[in-house]
């Protein structure tokens, strides 16, 4: 078992096993990683954003490559799990949040990411819902969060629909045009950039709480 989920971690975090992954599994398999990443909190650690690129690419025709998805299909049903899935983490956390909160940090769920997407999501109020989906780990726990904070079901399926939306159709039709162009051929560095920027809101928040921290020692 744990020598199978290291080799589908391999290929899920490497451009050319995620293409073979997306081949293999096409629209099913995106819908299924889509739906875990944003409704399960085990799904944290999976690729939602180099996913949606690379199946972007993968949706384009480029000389002698035939295109392996129709882009408006693929954003349809994969708007359809990222939907699903937020309410799902929103019904999870609603009903289980707290019981959760009270229990010790598990092998993959740990309350560090609970804390994080909370603090996100007091200060980024409704329209953190949308910006969460393009930060990795946090577009996991924020739909939680919002649960357990008992944000009210309709402010949050609206919410979660526009987000949505916007992620699902941005990441694909950003692949699809790669697809059709010379990048195709350097998809490893377009999607490392990619991460990276995904990475930037995160990395920013950390730093300014460090800061922050520092400041108040230093005055004390």
């Amino acid at each position: 078992m744990f020598e199978w989920l290291t080799h589908f971690w391999y290929h899920l975090h490497n451009t050319e096993g995620l293409k073979e992954t997306i081949q293999m599994g096409g629209i099913a398999l995106l819908f299924l990683i889509i739906f875990t990443e944003t409704g399960l909190l085990v799904g944290f650690f999976l690729p939602g954003d180099s996913l949606l690129v690379t199946a972007g690419v993968l949706s384009a025709t480029n000389g002698d490559r035939v295109a392996l998805f129709d882009p408006w299909t693929l954003c349809f049903f994969l708007i359809i799990a990222a939907v699903l899935g937020d309410q799902t983490g929103w019904w999870l956390g609603n009903k289980y949040g707290h019981r959760v909160m009270e229990r010790p940090d598990g092998w993959l769920v740990k309350k560090k990411h609970i804390h994080e997407a909370h603090e996100y999501f007091t200060k980024g109020g409704a329209f953190s819902i949308v910006l969460a989906r393009y930060v990795p780990i946090l577009r996991t726990f924020v739909p939680f969060v919002a649960g357990m904070g008992e944000m009210p079901y309709t402010q949050f399926f609206r919410w979660n629909v526009i987000g949505g939306i916007l992620w699902i159709t941005s990441l694909i039709w950003l692949g699809h045009w790669i697809g059709g162009t010379a990048l195709a051929d350097k998809l490893h560095k377009v999607i490392l950039i990619v991460i990276i920027v995904s990475f930037i809101p995160l990395i920013w928040k950390i730093g300014k709480r460090f800061l922050t921290s520092r400041a108040k020692g230093t005055k004390s």
